[in-house]
């Protein structure tokens, strides 16, 4: 899907009579961006596909393309639980050994895949184009809430090095601006503590009940029952307990940044 996201682009690109340069400067983006888009290099994003399509007379077709890349690019078992992601009024989501899905760049995304997936190449950046489009759900109007406890290890890990790891708090910072968005930080030296079994999301939907996302080293679990949900919003109030308000956490994560320079 993004052969042909690229293709579809070139073409249209082509028919309009454009450079890269010149339909980069029609769309508010840089070139090279372009360049790399149509090199299958960097995943379009859902505000480039718009743009593109209302530039080169696309009639929808780069969206189109797009969201079929999101949907067919997650592995099937993880298909339901972003359909739940994505309808979601809030989200409460703790990681003990990462920074979430939600909250990565895409270098960080494919630092990840890089060292601790078995996929390559065009699969390899298939999943993690996909990792960053999920992201849009943070820019839906409105967002849903995301509350998401951090590990201070995950701030420490070098997931693709110093350069990788500074944009990547550099990136958390911008998105703890947001007023949707509360970072909570376990602090450092912090012992044994409620959530150390595995990371979980909690998705409150528009209507309904509570439903609970757990991930392992197989595949990922959707957990509806009650009684389940009700030990894993347990398990969160115990998390939560442990961690920082969201104003210290954005100084931690400053200085964070800052050693990775």
């Amino acid at each position: 899907m993004l052969d042909l996201f690229a293709g579809e682009l070139r073409r249209l690109r082509t028919r309009a009579g454009l450079s890269q340069e010149a339909l980069g400067e029609q769309i508010s983006y840089s070139a090279s961006l372009v360049a790399a888009v149509e090199q299958c290099r960097r995943p379009p994003r859902e505000e480039f596909a718009e743009r593109c399509d209302s530039v080169l007379e696309g009639d929808g077709l780069l969206v189109r393309i797009r969201d079929t890349l999101v949907r067919e690019s997650l592995m099937p078992w993880f298909r339901e639980w972003v359909t739940i992601e994505q309808e979601a009024t809030a989200l409460c989501s703790f990681e003990p050994l990462v920074l979430p899905g939600l909250l990565q760049t895409e270098a960080y995304a494919r630092a990840l895949h890089e060292g601790a997936s078995h996929l390559e190449g065009d699969e390899m950046e298939q999943q993690v184009a996909a990792r960053i489009a999920r992201q849009d759900v943070l820019r839906r109007n409105p967002a849903p809430l995301l509350v998401s406890v951090l590990d201070y290890t995950a701030l420490e890990r070098p997931i693709g090095g110093p350069k990788v790891m500074h944009e990547q708090l550099t990136h958390l910072l911008e998105i703890a601006r947001r007023p949707s968005v509360h970072l909570h930080l376990i602090p450092r030296g912090t012992g044994a503590y409620h959530g150390l079994n595995g990371a979980f999301v909690i998705a409150t939907p528009p209507e309904g009940s509570d439903i609970g996302y757990l991930d392992n080293q197989l595949q990922g679990t959707i957990v509806e029952r009650t009684v389940d949900v009700h030990s894993l919003r347990q398990t969160w109030e115990s998390v939560r307990a442990e961690a920082m308000p969201h104003g210290a956490t954005v100084k931690m994560i400053s200085e964070a940044a800052e050693a990775w320079t």
